[in-house]
């Protein structure tokens, strides 16, 4: 492996800085001390993350939903052929990402989450090999504002490094028109579930016609459905060249084959061979918490993590029927979105027969939604209280964001213990 090039003394000083507050952070017993790492790192030295990106082939997965999970898979994939710089905790903002790379120099691959609203930034500082892009729906209007807003930002984005692959899903059209200009698109047909955001086409105003799979603007009907170079059904994945190979995952739901699929296509334009790729992605299980079952007493908890409408949907379709217990828990803050009209978008009426617990800082609201949906439901505030009110057996978790990570806090501080049981 070729030697690091020597960095710049801000650039030194800056690295020697966040590991002094991460050193603190964890000694005060306040988390591992990453974030606040790259806060001051950057704070030091701006150009910090180009410069730690520099000499390293980098992927950036971004969308609204499936950011992690496919970044993990991707990171497998590319782990067949190298070390890899990558998030272990979904930290994907500027400084998460400085974090990640500060944590990962001699590595020479990365695969790095983005949030949507920092894709331009970071792509500018970091030259990406491939830029894969999964899905676009509302999420958090308070904090990112119009959907379509970050499609031109996605976009510009690909406009503005043509020198990218993009790897991108050609059954969502607002993705499809972000890299639908791009020099190089790899398309995925990675499903898209959730069609209420695309209604009408980003290019030209006019209503989006879907037929049999297909999709097309009838205001300009050039702009349609890109053929995929990879796909996949319930048994195998499929790619260029005749490529097919089954594809077995340990976490659950059609969504989650889709974001295969793109970590494959993602890795495979790395330089992943598609075999072995194929193959590492399917040893992806928990990730930071999500779909892993712990024990806590009598119950097998497995907990699920929805942050919008799409992902709530898809979320849903996740959920056991044949679990003895479900309780939902909705939060309100800033990381959550403060408005919650978008409960009103999520079909709860699939509850009707099912007994469900709301919780939540929230648990209010989420219960006049499940009274409108006709479904039978108790408040239980507090989440944990409300896993250790149901009867002995297994409870599945739907939790958005603070409420999960606040629940998983909850939960290893009750002694909960991780099982090697996953559905």
């Amino acid at each position: 492996m070729p030697d690091a090039p020597r960095l710049p003394i801000r650039t030194r000083t800056a690295l020697a800085a966040a590991a002094s507050a991460r050193w603190a952070s964890r000694t005060a017993g306040r988390g591992k001390g990453s974030m606040i790492g790259g806060l001051i790192a950057e704070k030091i030295d701006p150009k910090i993350m180009a410069r730690l990106a520099a000499g390293k082939k980098t992927a950036l997965i971004t969308g609204t939903n499936g950011k992690s999970t496919t970044t993990r898979m991707t990171a497998a994939a590319l782990a067949t052929i190298g070390d890899v710089a990558t998030q272990e905790d979904g930290a994907n903002m500027d400084a998460g990402i400085i974090a990640t790379l500060t944590l990962h120099r001699p590595a020479l691959l990365a695969a790095l989450e983005v949030d949507e609203l920092h894709v331009p930034n970071v792509a500018d500082s970091t030259s990406p090999a491939v830029i894969t892009m999964l899905n676009l729906s509302r999420d958090q209007l308070d904090r990112v504002g119009e959907i379509n807003v970050i499609e031109r930002r996605l976009r510009g984005a690909v406009d503005a490094h043509p020198e990218s692959t993009v790897v991108a899903n050609c059954d969502d059209v607002l993705v499809t028109s972000a890299a639908y200009d791009g020099k190089n698109v790899v398309w995925v047909a990675a499903g898209a579930a959730w069609v209420g955001d695309s209604v009408g086409c980003p290019r030209s105003g006019e209503p989006i016609i879907r037929r049999d799979g297909d999709w097309y603007s009838s205001g300009a009907p050039s702009f349609r459905r890109p053929t995929p170079d990879w796909w996949f059904d319930d048994d195998n994945v499929y790619g260029p060249d005749g490529f097919t190979a089954p594809l077995t995952l340990k976490v659950p739901g059609r969504a989650n084959r889709g974001n295969a699929a793109q970590a494959i296509a993602t890795a495979v334009a790395m330089g992943a061979d598609p075999a072995a790729a194929t193959k590492a992605v399917g040893t992806v299980g928990e990730i930071a918490g999500r779909y892993g079952v712990q024990r806590l007493g009598d119950h097998r908890v497995r907990t699920l993590l929805a942050k919008n409408p799409a992902g709530w949907q898809e979320a849903l379709s996740m959920i056991d029927p044949d679990a003895d217990s479900l309780v939902i828990a909705v939060n309100g803050h800033v990381p959550d979105g403060e408005d919650l009209s978008w409960l009103w978008d999520v079909r709860f009426e699939e509850f009707e027969n099912t007994k469900v617990i709301a919780a939540g800082e929230r648990a209010a609201d989420l219960s006049v939604r499940l009274l409108y949906a006709g479904a039978e439901h108790t408040v239980v505030d507090d989440p944990l209280a409300a896993i250790r009110s149901c009867p002995p057996g297994r409870v599945e978790v739907l939790a958005n964001y603070t409420a999960f990570r606040d629940l998983a806090i909850a939960m290893n501080r009750a002694g909960a213990a991780t099982t090697v049981e996953e559905k």
